[in-house]
């Protein structure tokens, strides 16, 4: 702990900044995924069981906590392309928060090179004012700026890792609208379980 607060010490504002803007980005990340998560979660559920009682034949129809229920109801006869908006949108609506984590996936390492690349050039020019610049005055200022890009790539790896559990998720979901759709076409219009 002790690195830690010598090195903040002895930074500047930028890399400040660039530590702040990780930092955020890092909480962020958490956030959306747990929030999305926890949607998808639900909603998998859900629309598995609803998949479920049509395979099993215990249904005509889609449960009526179903995302595919109120467009189901609207309309008086089944078609494929309602259907296939239906599943559009609830797809659209499932995805949300994919597009902040996959910009904050790639773009944190960015900020954290930007970051380093400021304390390399504060390293340096506190190492001009010295009258000597070996490995061992070099070395420790060296490696306090690429703090700043171990941040980025560590922020990085969740963001990408969490929009590609989510993205799954909303795969699995379309694929569960879709067969239920397909089951729902194939049968008798009745609107009631």
């Amino acid at each position: 702990m002790g690195s830690l607060s010598n090195y903040l010490s002895q930074s500047g504002a930028i890399t400040w900044m660039v530590l702040l803007v990780l930092s955020i980005y890092f909480i962020v990340t958490f956030w959306i995924f747990i929030y999305r998560y926890r949607i998808l979660k639900v909603r998998l559920s859900v629309e598995s069981k609803s998949l479920n009682r049509l395979y099993m034949g215990r249904s005509d129809f889609v449960a009526k906590d179903s995302l595919l229920y109120a467009y189901l109801q609207r309309i008086g006869t089944f078609r494929s392309e309602i259907l296939k908006a239906a599943i559009n949108d609830a797809v659209r609506s499932a995805t949300r928060g994919l597009t902040p984590l996959s910009i904050m996936a790639s773009t944190s390492p960015f900020v954290g090179l930007f970051g380093t690349v400021v304390g390399i050039l504060e390293a340096f020019g506190r190492l001009g004012t010295q009258k000597s610049a070996s490995l061992s005055v070099v070395a420790p200022a060296i490696s306090e700026a690429l703090v700043a890009t171990a941040a980025g790539i560590f922020v990085a790896i969740f963001a990408y890792a969490f929009h590609l559990i989510l993205k799954r998720k909303a795969y699995e979901l379309q694929s569960l609208l879709e067969s239920q759709a397909e089951i729902v076409l194939t049968r008798p219009n009745t609107e009631s379980e």
